[in-house]
């Protein structure tokens, strides 16, 4: 397994970077590549996109500085942003199982080992894809697979303001919240801390 930490960058520059590292993987030119960023403010839109998840206008997610990208991946809308570590994890799941199920589990399960080293006590939510620390969520779940090789991948709250989220409705889901390390901690949570426990978590799961 490869690791790439991308720092701080736009949700745009980093879908056209996951793209040149999907061909490699899918080539065989690059091994599984775990890949860290920061974005800078946005609104993702999946596959599952419902409009009135949006609860303001274009103009004025824009007025705050939040862009809006549509995307492949599954689910509905979740928000990105600095303090948040996204995650990708573009694997060839053809030596990882080949079932798009249990990679959704798989990545569940990495981001639970995340949340136990910081001595919370996670849970799974089905139907709801995703991590939970009691009734609210600590890490959403988006993918999309090519030929095998999985694109987008985890968003984990670490240190990002939670009241962006009050801005939509996360990922479609009416009458529960979304919390972060540093919320559940009671303090500060750097993105390093965020990086190592996560990728700890990966070479446990996947080797």
């Amino acid at each position: 397994m490869q690791v790439a930490d991308w720092g701080r960058r736009s949700y745009r520059q980093s879908w056209d970077d996951q793209l040149q590292v999907l061909g490699a993987v899918q080539s065989g030119t690059q091994p599984d590549t775990l890949i860290f960023v920061e974005h800078d403010p946005v609104l993702t839109l999946g596959a599952s996109f419902h409009p009135e998840n949006l609860l303001l206008s274009p103009e004025a997610y824009a007025e705050r500085g939040i862009a809006i990208e549509k995307t492949d991946r599954g689910g509905d809308v979740t928000y990105h942003g600095p303090g948040q570590l996204t995650i990708y994890p573009i694997f060839d799941l053809q030596n990882h199982g080949r079932d798009l199920h249990r990679w959704m589990r798989d990545l569940e399960q990495t981001m639970m080992l995340v949340a136990i080293q910081f001595a919370l006590t996670p849970r799974r939510f089905a139907p709801h894809t995703g991590v939970w620390i009691g009734d609210r969520k600590l890490a959403a779940i988006g993918v999309k697979i090519k030929r095998w090789v999985s694109l987008h991948g985890i968003a984990l709250n670490v240190n990002n303001p939670l009241h962006e989220f009050d801005l939509i409705v996360p990922c479609g889901i009416q009458g529960y919240g979304v919390t972060s390390l540093a919320e559940e901690l009671g303090r500060e949570v750097s993105l390093e801390e965020a990086k190592a426990a996560t990728l700890t978590a990966f070479q446990s799961v996947f080797g």
